[in-house]
């Protein structure tokens, strides 16, 4: 019976049906059952993992309630997977992370915690990544049957809705989307909360034997992380969150969360266009009034789209898309100034050199601000008609209050785009579409207080220039936040732990030693763009 639960679980079923003694079970929590990793999730490791690291993999499936109000009602199921300490016999507990989204996969993010963090962390806990609910393999949220159900929603809905038929065209498609949600979805459609994700943590932690939690989380993960603090402040000891959400406005008001969030990745947009100036042709290819450039090609891509040397057609969709992505890295912002001025000499052509002409970024494009509708970064399963998931929205529609309808849409679009020319309109075209008529209504959600204390400080980590989680909103979290300390690093990209020598250091102190850094901490990046 248990190896069935089990095998049903890691299919991504939620658990019902289990009879009347099963119903009225004990619900302590179990210890978590580490076994064997499937073939096929190990497969999905990187090269960068060795054979005597996957070797020491272990993989389990915890069981939690669906509903945490009713623990003896249906169940699901969580992935995990843990890295053992390097040193058992000195370890200190085990380290969950988050990497974000919402609807990231994070089942493989301790098999290669290295890239975060250094041996002084890993001689001393396991680390393990977990699938949160609804998402990949923890009984996945799927909003279609097949994968022709989801091309056909899809085709229609625009990233970037100008014209008057696009706009309707999307409206009308976002709703079709939701439909098949409320369809489709099942018992978890009630119960995606941030606040469900957090207990879960809890029944985690329970389960591999801590006492206290220690918890790293990434970008979406920072609310996980600080519901979970707040909800269980006693039970947490050390919490590192880097690119941090406002958890106040984003569960009070998604609207104006959005908005600020556009905000964001102006911000970067525009140190990233003047740093590019300094810099100089030599280091950055698209310098010498880079904004007046962007916004000509802005301008030009809005009446026709660019035609490339090798026949690549490139819309203003296209540019807004790629900029928002490649923002998110340091490694690809170089690149993504060569694509501009690629696309710059074919809007130009009289202004191009031969040079300039072959110019090319091999940086594939990035994921649209809208996630592709919460289907990316997804660890698919294999012989399923519809193997993605919709836990982007199954959460964020579920934690974040918007008006129930989308009738006011191209009106509130066209005031964020003019507050935020280049983002305002593409953030509107996410969850401010949807969410108006996501099928569930007054959710359970955590929406404060924010401001317990926890014995040891929560660990703040903001870049100045993070695109998807202004750093204003990390300034907020740690004023939010009953206990903390706030990290600040002069940085590109989004979140900073693996890519930054002294904030990775004063974080492994904090783990390891329970030092927090020093209030008003600023660190440098390993690279800045164009160096």
């Amino acid at each position: 019976m248990r190896a069935a639960l089990a095998s049903a679980l890691v299919l991504g079923t939620v658990v019902s049906g289990l009879g009347a003694a099963s119903a009225q079970a004990d619900p302590a929590v179990k210890p978590a059952a580490w076994g064997q990793c499937a073939a096929d999730v190990l497969a999905t490791l990187p090269a960068t993992v060795t054979p005597e690291e996957r070797a020491k993999l272990t993989c389990a499936v915890q069981e939690v309630p669906v509903d945490h109000s009713r623990p003896r009602g249906e169940k699901t199921g969580i992935a995990m997977m843990k890295r053992p300490a390097n040193d058992p016999s000195r370890k200190i507990g085990s380290i969950f992370l988050n990497p974000g989204g919402p609807g990231g996969s994070g089942l493989i993010r301790g098999a290669v915690s290295k890239n975060y963090f250094g041996a002084s962390v890993l001689d001393r806990f396991d680390v393990i990544g977990f699938d949160p609910r609804g998402v990949a393999r923890s009984a996945p949220l799927r909003c279609f049957r097949s994968q022709e159900e989801a091309d056909a929603v899809n085709e229609g809905w625009f990233s970037l809705p100008i014209t008057k038929d696009e706009i309707a065209s999307s409206i009308r498609q976002s709703k079709v989307y939701t439909d098949y949600c409320k369809i489709n979805a099942g018992p978890l459609l009630n119960h995606m909360s941030t606040e469900a994700v957090a207990r879960d943590l809890d029944v985690m932690r329970e389960s591999v034997g801590d006492q206290q939690l220690n918890f790293v989380g990434f970008s979406y993960g920072t609310l996980i992380g600080s519901t979970y603090a707040n909800i269980f402040p006693q039970r947490t000891r050390a919490m590192v969150i880097d690119g941090n959400v406002d958890p106040q406005l984003r569960l009070t008001n998604g609207a104006e969360y959005d908005r600020q969030r556009a905000d964001g990745f102006e911000i970067a947009l525009d140190a990233m266009l003047k740093r590019c100036d300094s810099a100089g042709v030599a280091k950055c290819a698209f310098a010498g009034d880079a904004r007046g450039k962007f916004e000509a090609m802005k301008t030009a891509l809005g009446k026709a789209p660019a035609t490339l040397p090798n026949g690549t057609k490139v819309t203003l969709s296209d540019v807004v898309g790629r900029v928002a992505g490649d923002l998110y890295s340091i490694a690809r912002i170089t690149p993504l100034a060569a694509w501009l001025q690629s696309v710059h000499v074919a809007l130009n052509p009289s202004t191009a050199t031969a040079a300039a002409l072959t110019v090319q970024s091999t940086v594939e494009l990035a994921a649209p601000l809208n996630n592709a509708g919460g289907r990316m970064d997804v660890d698919p399963l294999p012989d399923t008609p519809y193997t993605a998931d919709d836990s982007y929205y199954a959460v964020n529609c579920t934690d974040k209050p918007f008006s129930r309808t989308n009738r006011n849409w191209e009106r509130t679009a066209v005031k964020w785009e003019k507050e935020s020319p280049t983002f305002g309109r593409y953030q509107a075209a996410s969850d401010l579409l949807t969410c108006p008529t996501w099928p569930t209504r007054n959710p359970d959600r955590w929406i404060g207080p924010w401001n317990r204390k926890t014995k040891n400080p929560i660990v703040v980590v903001g870049n100045y220039y993070d695109p998807a989680t202004q750093y204003l909103f990390a300034q907020r979290m740690a004023k939010q936040l009953g206990n903390a300390r706030l990290i600040s690093v002069d940085s590109f990209g989004h979140c900073i732990l693996g890519r930054s020598a002294d904030t990775d250091a004063a974080v492994a102190k904090y783990l390891v030693d329970l030092i927090p850094p020093a209030e008003g901490s600023t660190f440098q990046p390993n690279v800045q763009p164009f160096a």
